[in-house]
């Protein structure tokens, strides 16, 4: 590509929920903005604002393959729906059009004459032309340069002309974004995070409704090996793609298992110890200030996961328990985990803590009361004190 004619590579950040927000609109999209700072503080990015688009301006003389990796870096940052490799330009009808036939003279579509269409919109109403008469000029120079034909209701290749404040932005394509809300704009939040399929999916799904989440995994250690902490910081690493700046804590909780296990109520174990991993959690999430819990939870995917046991759990807490997964199945939730990047890191073999209290015949329908004597046999609440003291932070590496 000749970059005298196509002028400067930048990206084009396109804006979703964020636009709908009204007068609070503004915070959203400073949080936005920051977001996109730090995903991209490796690289060197003007972050400029317009109406309903964030402009990444690169610097003078930036490839094309740099421009790619800024635009795939931001593509994973919670709150815009598509980002667009752009290339700047002269807001003139003659830069503007020698630009459209340069963009896509290597293109494959050019090569087996595919049908195209020019979409134009004005964003400064000032320039000269209207968008359907920008569209007919650089249409027709496309047409006579290279013989395209013109199909507007279903075009092979859609060039798309931005005309801005101070410039004009010319791309064909783009990616799609994560859509949602900037991580951080509704609050803070402590995730459960196993090392199985279910929990990354659900901490994603929660960052892109804007909490920032922060992770608490529960080892059987000292009666399994640390493999599964080893799977914790990397579905972490993974997942810090889409906020940044997220820590992981680890409880050794074998000891509390045996304790549990000892207590001689068989099918009531596995229902007893999500509650006192419960109150652990809010124990900790106190002291982060999260304002709530977050679960892999999904209604009857397994024995435990009924309608009863799952409010036997949300009276261990004061603490709201966040379900995103609540309806979907166990095929949805991989698919989703597969997108992430999550699953094949989540199928690694591992000693989860769970198998420590495998009854042959889980409870599907705890009684609280019956619950509750068990946890004052163990003292569960100072259980849990000592278990959020015994937390261990684990730093990552990103």
């Amino acid at each position: 590509m000749t970059m005298t004619a196509l002028g400067e590579p930048s990206v084009l950040l396109k804006l979703g929920e964020v636009v709908l927000k009204g007068r609070n609109r503004e915070i959203f999209e400073m949080r936005l903005r920051a977001n996109i700072k730090h995903a991209l503080k490796d690289h060197r990015v003007d972050i400029r604002q317009r109406h309903g688009v964030i402009a990444l301006f690169l610097p003078a003389g930036t490839d094309v393959e740099e421009a790619e990796t800024v635009a795939a870096r931001v593509a994973d940052v919670p709150g815009i729906v598509l980002v667009h490799l752009a290339w700047r330009v002269p807001k003139d009808p003659d830069s503007i059009t020698k630009a459209a036939i340069e963009l896509i003279r290597d293109s494959d579509e050019v090569a087996r004459k595919a049908r195209f269409a020019v979409r134009s919109r004005r964003r400064d109403k000032r320039f000269p032309l209207r968008s359907n008469e920008l569209d007919r000029v650089v249409g027709g120079a496309i047409n006579d340069t290279y013989g395209l034909p013109v199909d507007l209701s279903r075009p092979e290749l859609t060039v798309h002309i931005e005309v801005d404040k101070d410039e004009a932005f010319l791309f064909t394509g783009g990616r799609p974004g994560q859509g949602g809300l900037p991580v951080g704009s509704s609050g803070r939040a402590l995730a459960l995070l196993s090392g199985g399929i279910d929990s990354p999916v659900a901490a994603y799904r929660m960052m892109r409704r804007g909490l920032r989440v922060d992770f608490l995994h529960f080892s059987g250690i000292p009666f399994t090996t640390s493999e599964s902490i080893y799977k914790a910081y990397a579905l972490v690493r993974n997942l810090d793609k889409f906020q940044g700046k997220s820590r992981l804590w680890v409880v050794p909780f074998g000891k509390a298992q045996q304790s549990i296990r000892n207590s001689g109520q068989d099918r009531l174990a596995v229902i007893a110890q999500r509650r006192l991993m419960l109150k652990t959690a809010e124990e900790v999430a106190h002291r982060i200030h999260a304002e709530a819990l977050v679960t892999g939870d999904s209604l009857g995917q397994v024995s435990s996961q009924t309608l009863a046991n799952i409010t036997a759990q949300d009276h261990a807490v004061d603490l709201p328990i966040l379900r995103p997964l609540i309806g979907l199945d166990k095929t949805e939730i991989m698919a989703e985990a597969r997108r992430i990047g999550t699953l094949e890191i989540s199928e690694l073999p591992d000693e989860d803590c769970c198998t420590l209290l495998a009854p042959r015949q889980a409870e599907t329908r705890a009684k609280i009361e019956d619950l509750k004597q068990i946890e004052r046999r163990l003292d569960a609440e100072d259980l849990a004190a000592q278990l959020a003291d015994s937390i261990q932070p684990y730093k990552l590496d990103v």
